[in-house]
């Protein structure tokens, strides 16, 4: 019994030093361990993504105040080079390219700086979710700096800034239809969980009603005669893509039901009467009510439609998952909570749009003030939206259906060549 009690010890002494041996960061991996600082970092990183969205809108209004009161601002911007005599090449579309490009600047660096982050413990992690001040200065840096570049690089990268706002209106319109598509699935009825399809079934239904309800509104407020022929055209063929997706949908053997087509429609019926508002304010198709100064209805609507971009891109940035290639990788408790790298593309993309926006895609003509995507540019690019959106939402209704096809036919090949080789055998 002695000597039982005298090994009992030895084993416990001999366990409590190997312990003490061990160094922290073997320690740090036993489950349980760093729980409190994980969630504390994901707080921390899910709270920067609401710091970033508000940096974004204030450079944007800050590019908006350039725009249309730049002139008063750089009164006696002569004494820089870059800027030109009076300058003139640090305001209206110059000016905006140049704040745009001190974003995007700053929203590149950060997507340099954080791209091999993945674990919340990471020095990446660390960078992104806060350093604020640093960050502030880094940022002023940046915009101030473009002030300084000569036009030619200015204008050459707002040609770059088409490209990239094309990139960005293409991401955004995966990342709707993946929302979508994830709507519809949710609300498809369960059996196991006995889920009804009741309120599925009415929102498909007020979505039809709105988007015919706002087809018939296009057509009396934008076709004041016959002779409007484009109008008459952009109005028509948006209800006959109406008309195909809500045909594709139904087709028994794609069988998604009306919500996600429905949905769908009112994102293109919106498309094409932003185009339609897009167009010149002075055209006899487009009658629209010409303010003169800064009346209350301008104003709201002018921030209004900045808010709701801002919050598009904030909603992009974080819906990384819509992109990935590979679906099967387990979330673990370490790691970040969204791809770093993605959102500050998309921050980075974003500003190239917002520039596009208040320049109307056009870099050499001035827009009025208090005006954001107006002109046959911008008309056109919203209409190449919505018909792209249309395609790739019925592309991903039938792609499916096209693989099983092809899987069958390839299984019945393959069934019929051992039949061939099996009837060949003595």
């Amino acid at each position: 019994m002695r000597e039982a009690t005298v090994t009992f010890e030895d084993n416990s002494l001999e366990t409590s030093t190997r312990n003490s041996e061990v160094p922290k960061e073997e320690l740090s991996d036993f489950p349980g361990q760093n729980t409190i600082e994980y969630i504390a970092n994901r707080r921390t990183s899910l709270r920067a993504r609401y710091y970033y969205g508000t940096i974004f809108l204030a450079t944007n209004l800050t590019t908006w105040i350039v725009r249309d009161y730049g002139q008063k601002l750089f009164l006696h911007s002569h004494y820089l080079n870059a800027c030109g005599f009076g300058g003139h090449d640090c305001f209206h579309t110059m000016g905006v390219l140049r704040v745009s490009f001190g974003c995007f600047i700053f929203f590149f660096f950060m997507l340099l700086t954080t791209i091999k982050g993945t674990k919340l413990y990471e020095v990446q992690n660390a960078w992104h979710s806060g350093f604020w001040p640093a960050k502030f200065v880094l940022l002023a840096a940046s915009i101030t700096s473009a002030f300084f570049f000569p036009p030619d690089f200015i204008q050459l990268y707002g040609e770059f800034a088409r490209v990239g706002a094309g990139i960005f209106l293409l991401l955004q319109l995966i990342s709707v239809i993946h929302f979508i598509a994830w709507w519809n699935n949710y609300w498809m009825p369960d059996e196991e969980r006995k889920q009804s399809c009741s309120l599925g079934i009415f929102v498909s239904t007020i979505s039809y009603i709105t988007s015919a309800c706002g087809l018939g509104l296009m057509y009396k407020l934008y076709i004041p005669s016959s002779s409007c022929m484009l109008n008459i055209f952009f109005i028509t063929w948006t209800a006959v893509l109406l008309m195909v997706m809500m045909a594709v949908s139904l087709h028994s053997k794609v069988n998604r039901g009306l919500l996600s087509s429905g949905i769908m429609s009112l994102y293109v019926v919106f498309s094409c009467w932003s185009a339609i508002r897009s167009e010149p304010g002075c055209e006899r198709c487009c009658p629209q009510t010409q303010v003169n100064g800064h009346h209350v209805v301008t104003v709201l609507s002018f921030l209004i439609a900045i808010c709701a971009i801002v919050a598009a891109t904030f909603s992009t940035g974080i819906d990384s998952e819509s992109f990935q290639f590979r679906r099967d990788e387990a979330q673990e408790d370490d790691d970040i909570p969204y791809n770093y790298v993605f959102f500050h593309l998309v921050f980075s993309l974003g500003a190239m749009y917002f520039a596009m926006l208040f320049i109307s895609w056009n870099l050499n003509h001035s827009t009025r003030r208090w005006s954001i995507d107006t002109g046959w540019a911008s008309v056109w690019v919203k209409i190449l939206n919505e018909w792209l959106a249309a395609t790739l939402y019925v592309w991903k209704l039938i792609s499916p259906v096209l693989r099983q096809a092809k899987v069958t036919d390839q299984e019945a090949a393959v069934q019929q060549t051992n039949i061939e080789a099996a009837s060949t055998e003595p």
